[in-house]
């Protein structure tokens, strides 16, 4: 599968937790995948550095 293959997998969200992601993904100008997984990458690239 090509390195920028997507695939689609479903996760449980609170409803509060889903307008918020929503919301920030339009202020950031995203489409909502893009901001998920920007901000999902950004969270786990923080955490794999941690000594």
């Amino acid at each position: 599968m090509p390195a920028d293959a997507k695939r689609q997998f479903s996760v449980y969200l609170p409803p509060d937790l889903i307008r918020r992601v929503k919301h920030a993904s339009v202020d950031a100008d995203e489409s909502l995948s893009a901001y998920v997984e920007r901000v999902l990458e950004d969270h786990l690239r923080r955490t794999e550095e941690r000594p």
